[in-house]
């Protein structure tokens, strides 16, 4: 049984939640998502919370519960809150700038990589070696971050490199040099 599919979602104030059949489409201050679920998952709105159950006890219903209400959920969050993730460049000269709606990353290449944003995703630039991502869905924003992530992955040598802020970068001894057997 799942336990995550059981809990119902508060929606707050100011959100709108429109089910159709098993399309549901939710309207915030920040934005709007729509989403198509499965039909063997039922989304009900009951008393300002929505409420996901399945229909059948078999294989595919029991893993799309669980799934599918997180999915809501970040869908709720994303248009009241919003979500956002930090990157940060280090190394000499590796820098980043905003250029209308791309970013513009200097990271050790012989030319600078362009990264063009798509729509809905914000980048800001902090200083010069910070970049904050926000968007309303949560799978777009994680998705941006780490294909900028991946376009210089941090070194575990020098500790050059793009990374996430909350990851934490474990350095590795370089070589200690050959030991002459005599």
């Amino acid at each position: 049984m799942s336990r995550i599919g059981l809990l119902p979602i508060p929606i707050p104030q100011g959100v709108e939640v429109k089910i159709e059949e098993n399309k549901v489409t939710v309207k915030g201050e920040k934005g709007e998502l729509y989403r198509c679920f499965s039909p063997d998952i039922s989304i009900a709105l009951k008393d300002g919370k929505l409420i996901v159950s399945r229909s059948s006890n078999s294989r595919t219903p029991r893993a799309l519960h669980g799934l599918t209400r997180n999915l809501l959920a970040n869908m709720v969050e994303g248009v009241s809150k919003g979500f956002e993730r930090v990157l940060e460049i280090s190394g000499v000269g590796y820098r980043a700038q905003k250029v209308s709606d791309k970013l513009v990353l200097q990271v050790g290449y012989s030319h600078p990589v362009e990264f063009p944003l798509p729509p809905g995703i914000n980048a800001t630039i902090e200083g010069t070696n910070r970049i904050r991502i926000s968007g309303i869905d949560k799978e777009t924003v994680g998705e941006v971050s780490a294909r900028i992530r991946a376009i210089r992955l941090a070194d575990h040598y020098k500790g050059k490199g793009i990374k996430f802020a909350e990851e934490k970068l474990r350095l590795k001894p370089g070589k200690a040099g050959k030991v002459s057997k005599g």
